[in-house]
Formats: structure tokens, C-alpha cells, sequence
């Protein structure tokens, strides 16, 4: 609560201008490197771990190790973030000069403005708390998690001002959930001989060959040009049984099929069609293209695996 009146008021402005210097750091290709040591080193992990999966270029550097030569990880043009609860973490003041002199710009999360290393930043966040969780008020509880907020409010923020799109975040997560939430309805679409198939006129025999050969529980209706009529599924069948009984297999596609099916583009996304299926609760999706043809069919197992 505290760091979020912080940011509507006196650090805003600040806020504002980290904001701007990493975008502009990511934007000339340069990296913001994040620093710490013990507790703060691991939060300075993560905030360089969601800035990169949110499309701006960082790596932590250990500041013992960049003592002793991984200080060539920086190039002119870096951007260095600093995370000190005290700001006197002796390890990061003595990198100060030689960030300096190799013009690397210096922003601080920590908790004393009065610090040294507050004093030699060009930016200071201010991630100072009352106390730290538990009666012993030392170990690095609540400082640590007001770092991490404030961290993953800057990666955010940045990404949202360099247009980092939903397209941009598919191509850096193409493997886990994630990933597969983020993949297109034509990568998993049944098209081609697999798309099941039938005119106006095929005869209820074949409309049932068809679906029971292709297995998806349906099959569209298509006209000239594959242009999509309207489609068939279980449902329609079992409903025909109960109304004509005997006389069920003497209709054709046209005369029984759903002229109105739900569709989806090729380009949406396996989530959406996941939350499509599951709101109007149907297992299968037509993908159709600009000019209304069936491009193929996205079936609901397909979309459990991919987008669960």
C-alpha cells in the first residue's frame, strides 16, 4: 500500500523517468543490468528475468564476480540497476567507479535516500519499509518484496511503452503453458484431408461415414469454393434420431444442418478458442478465412493440450 502512494506521489516522477531510461536503452539495443547481493541479488534475478520475457534485453551480474572480471559483461550504453536494502552494500559501492568510468548510468532500488548509493545514482526509488516481517525484524522480508513489486511495475511498464504486444510475448515463450496458450488456431487446426467434409446434398449415410471416418464429432457443409455452409455434429444427429426415428437416414446435410456455426479466425490465439468452446460449450470451432471458406477445424482435445 505504501509503495503504491509512493508512486501517485513523490515517486512518480521518478518512476517515470526509470521508465523512460530503459526504454531507451532497450530501443538502441543496449541491456539494463541488474545487480544485488544475497537477498536482493536473488530479487534483481527476477525483475532481469521478467524485463527479458517482456521484451527488454537484461542480465544480472553478480557484483563479487564483476569485481573480478564479469564487469566486461557491460558494454557503453548498459543501463545498471542496483538493488540495496541499506544502499551501502559494500560489494556494489565498489563497482561505483568504474560504472562511472564506463559511463554507465546508475538507478538504485533501496531504502535510504541518504545512502551512498542513493546519493550516486541518477535515480533513486525509494523501497524503504517500516519494518520486516517476523518479531526479529531482520531478516529481508517485506523490503524485498516491495523491490520485486516495484521491479516487475518497471518491466511492465516499459513493455507497455514500447508496444510489446501479446505477438511479440508468443515468440519469446514458445515452450511451456504459456507457450502453447500463445499459438495460433492455423497451428492446430485439422485442415486438408483431414477437415471433414459434405455438400448440401450428401445423403445421411455418407454425412455419417464422414463423420465417424474423420473423428472429430462433426463435419462441416460446404459449397462452392469450400465456402462454409454450415456444419453437422453429434448433437444434430442424436437430436434427427429422436424426432424422424426410422426415417432419420432418408435427409440430406442441407435439410438438417446448423446454418449458423461458430467460427473463429485463423489468426486468434488457442486460448481464445479454448474460452470460446467453453462458453458457449461446443468441442469444435470452424476456422474460416476473409472471404467466409472453411480453412479447417479446431476440435476441444486439441486445445486442452495446447492451451490449458
Amino acid at each position: 500500500m505504501e509503495l503504491a502512494i509512493r508512486l501517485d506521489g513523490p515517486m512518480l516522477a521518478p518512476f517515470a523517468r526509470a521508465v523512460q531510461l530503459l526504454a531507451e536503452t532497450a530501443n538502441r539495443r543496449n541491456r539494463v543490468i541488474l545487480l544485488g547481493m544475497g537477498k536482493s541479488g536473488l530479487i534483481a534475478r527476477k525483475i532481469a528475468a521478467t524485463l527479458c520475457s517482456t521484451g527488454t534485453p537484461a542480465h544480472f551480474l553478480h557484483p563479487a564476480e564483476a569485481l573480478h572480471g564479469d564487469l566486461g559483461t557491460i558494454t557503453q550504453g548498459d543501463l545498471a540497476v542496483a538493488l540495496s536494502t541499506s544502499g551501502e552494500t559494500e560489494e556494489l559501492l565498489a563497482l561505483l567507479p568504474a560504472l562511472m568510468r564506463m559511463g554507465c548510468t546508475l538507478i538504485c532500488l533501496c531504502g535510504e535516500g541518504c545512502s551512498t548509493l542513493a546519493k550516486a545514482s541518477a535515480l533513486w526509488l525509494d523501497t524503504s519499509v517500516a519494518s520486516e516481517a517476523g518479531e526479529l525484524n531482520l531478516a529481508p522480508t517485506t523490503s524485498t518484496t516491495v523491490m520485486l513489486a516495484l521491479g516487475d511495475a518497471l518491466a511492465l511498464e516499459v513493455s507497455r511503452s514500447r508496444g510489446f504486444a501479446a505477438e511479440d510475448f508468443a515468440r519469446l515463450h514458445a515452450g511451456g503453458r504459456l507457450g502453447r496458450r500463445l499459438s495460433r488456431v492455423n497451428e492446430l487446426m485439422h485442415s486438408g484431408d483431414a477437415l471433414p467434409q459434405v455438400s448440401l446434398v450428401t445423403p445421411m449415410v455418407q454425412v455419417i461415414h464422414e463423420m465417424s471416418h474423420k473423428k472429430l464429432g462433426m463435419t462441416t457443409v460446404l459449397g462452392e469454393k469450400s465456402m462454409l455452409l454450415g456444419m453437422i455434429s453429434d448433437g444434430d444427429l442424436r437430436r434427427l434420431l429422436e424426432h424422424d426415428g426410422q426415417n432419420a437416414l432418408a435427409h440430406t446435410a442441407g435439410e438438417i444442418m446448423n446454418a449458423h456455426p461458430v467460427t473463429i479466425s485463423p489468426s486468434a490465439f488457442a486460448g481464445e478458442a479454448l474460452a470460446l468452446m467453453e462458453e458457449r460449450k461446443i468441442t469444435s470451432l470452424i476456422v474460416v478465412g476473409t472471404q467466409g471458406e472453411a480453412l479447417g477445424v479446431v476440435h476441444l482435445h486439441d486445445l486442452w493440450t495446447s492451451a490449458g
